[in-house]
């Protein structure tokens, strides 16, 4: 009856104490009925039909939204989801450690509908990726109304934990293998996504480098300016024994909750309403809470723009005296917005900033601003709704890398590709989805991987052995991983112009043993680049190489392509087999490997 009562109020239950009390309630309900000859004992708690593998690291969370998790207009706290997120994902994190785990950070959420009072929120987090001693965690939020039956996606997020050891040592993570078709392409994405996290900070300096320095107001008609000073919210929080898990560190949704507290006050203030919360920037957890702890809570609105506005929010931890110690816990920024009774942003106030630190948090919340529609436009949507060819500047430089290798990386992740043709040691390969055709070409190749890697992603060479091309101009190598090439092609046939391209040249090393090296390419457009007469402008969304070593002289070199429409035809008559013009093409790039690979043996004995 207690275990009932468990299951009721939503606490999550290891399934094999359900089977057990479930089949216990059957046996001591049901008399016990007589096998039929032949028939086989079924083992105790045994299922009548074996549910489908899951990933053993997948953790669900259902709650009922109850008025003591609401605010004033009977919909879900945002604060409440954000304690539930984080336990979700914790749990998911903690399977496939073994041990405890805290939050080190929270990427962007953004939050689509909100939650009413008598709705079910259902959360799936599973492990996504483990590297060193920090996993990345994919948690998926819908809500469910038990009434109409109606499903919607709320939110979908990534978090990283780290394992703790005993005395908060840090612990070497076992290897996750993905399975299905869908947790290759994340584990593939995972790693393109951290390094993503580590440049971030990076993005936004190198932004506000290049910005004027003045800060500029906006001007808006029928409002006055009102001072940042005037939002400005401090609380302080003691940290308790439930706030934390068994080891005594606060929980990192907790501390979430609590600061998202603070900005929704900070936010009213500016507009006399009750704001919604519609985004939060990474949040990156600095070090740890304790039990017993103070945590100071401080909310400022940095910046307000025409429908929305930034808080930014701070955490720090003291001990009981207050005065000699502090340690900053983390910073949150979060972006607001007041909807009116038909569900539209409404017009906010303009923002005064303090002089000094008031006036660099205004100037920094532009630069944030951009920087999430940089990310939510090129990352967060889906590869079929990106357009060909994005603006390229510095501060959406990181996540259209982002963006060109993880492209690549789906391709590759993909299972039904059918062989389509077999040419000696070329294998030529088509995918076929939706509104892409898609192809693969790959070979063995008697060369270091490391060595055909070098090789393949410098485009300036690639006139070598692909007799398409024409030229490749280096104009501009944004990093060492990063390099933008004006490429000029043959003419095709039925036209009277060759073609140019700008194209991103993103190459990234193995992150981990079985990993390939990956050179993917997309394009862009740069302003000191425009089409021009001469050239017929050509795109491509999505292509690039991958190499596997096989040995330490051997790897597999395979080459893929979302065929635009410009070329189909060339493709789809090779793969028809009326041409043999890719797999000549590809058996010229073997030779090209080989015979650089033999300069170079040749120079080093020199």
């Amino acid at each position: 009856r207690c275990l009932l009562k468990m299951v009721k109020g939503n606490i999550i239950v290891p399934e094999d104490i359900l089977s057990f009390c479930c089949n216990g309630l059957q046996s001591s309900t049901s008399p016990p009925r007589a096998r039929e000859p032949g028939e086989r004992e079924e083992a105790p708690g045994a299922m009548a039909s074996p549910s489908p593998a899951r990933n053993p690291t997948e953790v669900q969370m259902s709650q009922l939204v109850l008025p003591c998790h609401t605010n004033h207009r009977g919909e879900l706290s945002t604060g409440q989801l954000l304690k539930w997120i984080d336990t979700a994902a914790c749990l998911s994190a903690e399977r496939h450690a073994g041990c405890p785990c805290v939050t080190a950070s929270m990427d962007d959420i953004y939050f689509e509908h909100t939650i009413s009072v008598g709705q079910v929120v259902n959360i799936k987090a599973k492990v996504n990726r483990a590297f060193n001693s920090s996993m990345e965690v994919g948690i998926q939020v819908s809500y469910e109304d038990l009434c109409s039956g109606k499903h919607c996606s709320i939110c979908k997020a990534y978090a990283t934990f780290v394992a703790q050891g005993p005395l908060g040592s840090k612990v070497r993570l076992k290897p996750l293998t993905p399975q299905t078709e869908e947790e290759k392409i994340e584990y593939s994405i995972a790693a393109e996504r951290r390094r993503m996290r580590l440049v971030h900070k990076d993005t936004l300096k190198d932004l506000l480098t290049r910005s004027p320095q003045e800060t500029e107001l906006e001007t808006r008609d029928g409002s006055g300016a009102v001072p940042a000073e005037r939002t400005r919210v401090e609380s302080v929080e003691l940290v308790l024994p439930p706030h934390a898990n068994h080891q005594g560190n606060t929980f990192g949704g907790q501390i979430m909750a609590w600061m998202e507290n603070v900005a929704t006050i900070a936010a009213s203030r500016l507009c006399h309403a009750h704001p919604t919360l519609r985004a939060i920037e990474m949040f990156h957890f600095r070090g740890p809470s304790q039990v017993g702890d103070r945590l100071v809570l401080k909310a400022i609105v940095n910046n307000a723009f025409k429908n929305s506005m930034e808080v930014g929010v701070s955490a720090e931890a003291y001990g009981q005296e207050m005065s000699i110690s502090c340690r900053h816990i983390n910073s949150a920024f979060m972006t607001f917005v007041v909807l009116d009774q038909e569900g539209h942003p409404r017009t906010l106030p303009m923002v005064a900033p303090e002089p000094g630190d008031g006036e660099r948090r205004y100037r920094e919340a532009s630069a944030r601003k951009k920087i999430r529609l940089d990310r939510k436009y090129v990352v967060s949507c889906k590869q079929s709704e990106v357009p060909l060819s994005v603006p390229w500047d510095q501060s959406n430089k990181v996540y259209l890398s982002y963006n060109n290798v993880s492209a690549l990386k789906m391709l590759v992740a993909k299972t039904n590709w059918v062989l389509a043709r077999e040419k000696e040691k070329v294998r030529m390969y088509t995918l076929e989805e939706d509104k892409f055709l898609s192809f693969r070409i790959e070979m063995s190749a008697c060369i270091p991987a490391s060595r055909a890697f070098s090789l393949l992603s410098n485009l300036r060479r690639r006139h070598e052995w692909d007799s398409h091309y024409v030229s490749a101009e280096l104009v501009q190598k944004v990093d060492d991983d990063d390099m933008i090439y004006h490429v000029v092609s043959q003419k095709l046939r039925n036209e009277n112009k060759p073609q140019d391209f700008v194209i991103l040249a993103s190459r990234r090393k193995p992150c981990s043993k079985g990993d390939p090296y990956v050179v993917a390419f997309r394009s862009v457009t740069l302003p000191t680049h425009p089409a021009r007469a001469e050239f017929t402008r050509g795109e491509t969304l999505c292509s690039g190489f991958c190499i596997w070593p096989e040995s330490e002289e051997m790897c597999k070199v395979a080459y893929y392509n979302q065929v635009m429409p410009g070329y189909l035809n060339y493709v789809t008559t090779n793969v028809a087999g009326l041409s043999s013009d890719i797999c000549s093409t590809f058996e010229a790039c073997e030779k090209f490997l080989l015979k650089n690979k033999e300069d170079l043996i040749s120079r080093l004995q020199d």
